[in-house]
């Protein structure tokens, strides 16, 4: 696992979580959440080919970056679940 950490790019995993928190939250088409992690990995490709040049390692740099975005978001909803569970319980 920490090789695949190596390639994640702190700025195109920021801007992928952004991304796609909007499109989860501003279109409601429920089927557009099935393409989100589609639409982070090559955005996270382009992005990481853009400021880094064409590469095939920036290229799976930024298609890793993208997937990791969407395991973020995951997390922190997890989180935000847990924080609103333990404030009800007060």
């Amino acid at each position: 696992m920490t090789d695949i950490t190596n390639y994640i790019q702190p700025v195109t995993l920021m801007a992928c979580l952004v991304v796609g928190y909007c499109l989860k939250h501003i279109v409601t088409n429920e089927r557009v959440n099935d393409w989100i992690p589609t639409i982070m990995a090559c955005l996270g490709c382009a992005l990481t080919i853009w400021a880094a040049g064409p590469a095939l390692e920036n290229g799976v740099a930024g298609a890793v970056t993208g997937l990791a975005s969407t395991g973020l978001h995951q997390a922190f909803v997890r989180a935000i679940e847990g924080l609103d569970k333990d404030r009800q319980s007060d």
